[in-house]
Order: structure tokens, then sequence, then C-alpha cells
């Protein structure tokens, strides 16, 4: 299946222009890139969505990328920046169609709180995931990262990049994205 578009979204306290999101879209150009807000950041406000909103969010704008693109849902790459690409991965659990996801800093915990992850719903992924995170991550490190994206039921790929949970070189990651994207469409 040839990958049709990839849809970004934020971190919780950044918004659509992130310097990660902008450095994956001119990597990947000429492929489709659609990088969104979620409906608070829209709004005006720097809170984090709720996860039930976020959520929705991704599979309306997934749905509308795809139609406005032509092709279909399952076609396209999910994923973003910590908060986003974890409601992304969500809602794939919950059965958005998808042709793989692009974890940026996956949050797998709160810093200094390993005994609060947030797998529940990895299991419930089938399709092809990169997790791409900074070695020195307090959301989660890079042994912590393999052992628990496991979890997930279609093939991952992990890459870790110096830094922390804002990784130091935006080309690096997209970059990686590249490669990546370039195995699996």
């Amino acid at each position: 299946m040839t990958v049709a578009g990839l849809l970004l979204t934020p971190g919780a306290s950044a918004g659509r222009d992130s310097p990660p999101l902008v450095a994956v879209e001119k990597a990947v150009d000429p492929l489709p890139v659609l990088r969104v807000d979620f409906p608070n950041r829209a709004a005006g406000s720097r809170a984090p969505e709720r996860a039930p909103v976020a959520i929705a969010h991704v599979r309306s704008t997934a749905s509308s990328m795809a139609e406005a693109l032509g092709v279909p849902p399952e076609t396209l790459v999910l994923g973003g920046r910590s908060f986003g690409g974890r409601m992304c991965s969500m809602a794939v659990a919950e059965g958005q169609p998808a042709a793989g996801l692009v974890l940026l800093s996956y949050p797998l915990h709160p810093p200094g709180r390993p005994d609060r992850l947030r797998i529940e719903h990895l299991p419930a992924i089938t399709v092809p995931v990169l997790a791409i995170s900074g070695e020195r991550d307090p959301f989660g490190t890079p042994d912590e990262l393999r052992t628990h994206l496991a979890a997930i039921a279609g093939p991952v790929a992990t890459v870790f990049v110096a830094g922390t949970h804002t990784p130091s070189n935006n080309g690096a990651v997209a970059q990686a994205v590249r490669d990546w994207l370039a195995t699996i469409g």
C-alpha cells in the first residue's frame, strides 16, 4: 500500500507550527502533510485537550484529510509529538484506519512516575509504528520504550536521538521519519 499522506498533531502545550512538525513536513515533501492544532489550542487555550475530544478530533481530521485527497483513510499515516502522538495511537487503537503511526517523544509515563504507564491501548495497535525519542527523555527511557512498545501487535521501529523530551536535532528526527515512511509505503 502506498502512503498517501501524513497527519501530524502537536504536544499538549504546543501548536501545529512546532519545529519538529515543521521539520518532518519539509523532510517528507512532496508527500501531503496536514499539521493541525487540537480544538482547545485553536480556541486560544494553552491547556491540554481532554483525551476524548482530542481522539475525536484526530478521527474527524483524518477522515476529512482522506476525503480531500481522494484516498482511503487507511493510506494515511497518523502521528505527532508527545500528547499528539499518544492521541493518534489511541484513535488507531479504537479503530481509526491508518497506514502507520509516527510517535515523536511518546509520553510513556509522567516524568519521575514510571508506575503511571500510558500503555493500556498499545496491544490493540496492529499498524506499523515508528517511535522516535530523546536518549534522556524523562517521559520514558530507551529501555522503557523498547519494553513497553513491544506490546504493540504491529511492527515497531525505534530511533533514539540526542536530547530529552525535546530532542536537540529536529533534522535527525525528520530524516528518521522520511526513511521509515519509505519502508512502509
